[in-house]
């Protein structure tokens, strides 16, 4: 292991006083059809998902997390559902909550829509492309003109001058796709783009997944984009992502365009660590993909369920993963996908079946 490797990996954060991205599930009612949905949305909402009052109560536990408080992701489902979608977001904003929305491609998502938002003060949004035509795009999510509609709340969002982040999917069906959609995001004027690697939950069980050195060719090949790119390139659920940039890193040289900066701000970040989900009912889990529940937002502070609830404090402790996860002189930056393992497996601290890579049986020598 080089002495770069071993720097990084000992100086991965263990994030255990605050998340670093907080989702908040507001709604579980979406228009679309969506073929990987996580969450099995339905046209109308739950009578049971947080009211008004909650939300108020929800947005007071976040601030009780101290500065710097998390970047809050409301999606759903559909946000714009939410009649009281503007509300909260200007009470999140007012109570210096960094707050971006992760909406669905519907006729509710228009230009006017953005920019009462933004007034709110909502200061991101994500959109959702997975296929570089309106045929590939269209058929996953399933609703002709989807394709369509999110090219033009993308400009939109631009010309707002909000931060935009396009994700698109990793699966068996996308992957020769990404090269032309990579294309497509180079006439785009975005922040990031992120790359999920599905995760076999809700409606993505139908889905086929890619093969582990497939991933491990995508991640070379994402590497390669993210050191030309006018936008940052990120994978989700696919923390071995970061060992191969590390590994490419390494091997072409600190000093050359790029380094390990995009790549280190994100090591040792994974589900329960840095990140957390409230569902639309209040229950609290350490990511949407990872159905594990701490407790409830109802009956228990957000603040005392992420720092202390057993759940959270075994998925921040890599001394306790299993299989070759435990072995991996890299997990400190990885980690492995919990999530991942978790569908894979039923144990969410065993071994990612994605990651091709093999640690060493013996004893690791830094």
């Amino acid at each position: 292991m080089s002495q770069t490797t071993t720097v990084a990996a000992r100086s991965a954060h263990v994030f255990d006083r605050a998340p670093v991205m907080l989702y908040w599930e507001i709604t579980r009612a979406c228009d679309l059809a969506c073929k990987h949905c996580r969450a099995d949305a339905l046209p109308c909402r739950d009578p049971g998902e947080l009211d008004f009052l909650e939300a108020m109560g929800l947005l007071s536990q976040i601030t009780d997390f101290g500065s710097p408080l998390p970047h809050l992701v409301i999606t759903g489902g559909d946000p714009l559902k939410r009649h009281d979608l503007g509300d909260i977001v200007r009470q999140a904003a007012q109570l210096g909550i960094p707050v971006s929305l992760a909406p669905s491609a519907t006729p509710l998502l228009t230009a006017d829509a953005l920019a009462r938002l933004k007034g709110a003060g909502m200061n991101g949004l994500s959109l959702s492309l997975d296929g570089s035509t309106a045929r590939g795009h269209d058929r996953l999510r399933g609703v002709v003109g989807c394709f369509a509609r999110t090219l033009t709340a993308a400009r939109a969002a631009t010309n707002l001058g909000l931060s935009l982040q396009i994700n698109t999917l990793v699966s068996a069906q996308t992957l020769p796709d990404l090269p032309e959609i990579y294309a497509l995001l180079q006439t785009l004027p975005i922040r990031r783009w992120s790359l999920f690697f599905l995760i076999g939950v809700g409606r993505g069980r139908v889905l086929q997944n890619i093969l582990p050195e497939q991933a491990e060719q995508a991640c070379h090949w994402l590497f390669t984009r993210a050191r030309e790119a006018p936008f940052t390139v990120a994978a989700t659920e696919a923390p071995f992502f970061r060992r191969v940039a590390l590994e490419r890193t390494n091997q072409a040289g600190l000093s050359q365009r790029g380094g390990s900066e995009p790549f280190a701000r994100s090591f040792g970040i994974r589900d329960g660590n840095g990140i957390a989900f409230v569902s639309h009912r209040g229950a609290v889990q350490p990511s949407g993909f990872l159905p594990v529940v701490a407790g409830n937002v109802r009956d228990t502070s957000l603040v005392d369920l992420y720092r202390t609830a057993p759940l959270f404090s075994a998925l921040r402790d890599t001394d306790q993963l299993r299989g070759k996860c435990a072995r991996c002189p890299f997990k400190a930056i990885c980690g492995g996908s919990r999530a991942r393992a978790y569908a894979h497996s039923g144990d969410y601290l065993g071994a990612d079946p994605l990651c091709e890579y093999q640690p060493p049986t013996g004893p690791l020598v830094a």
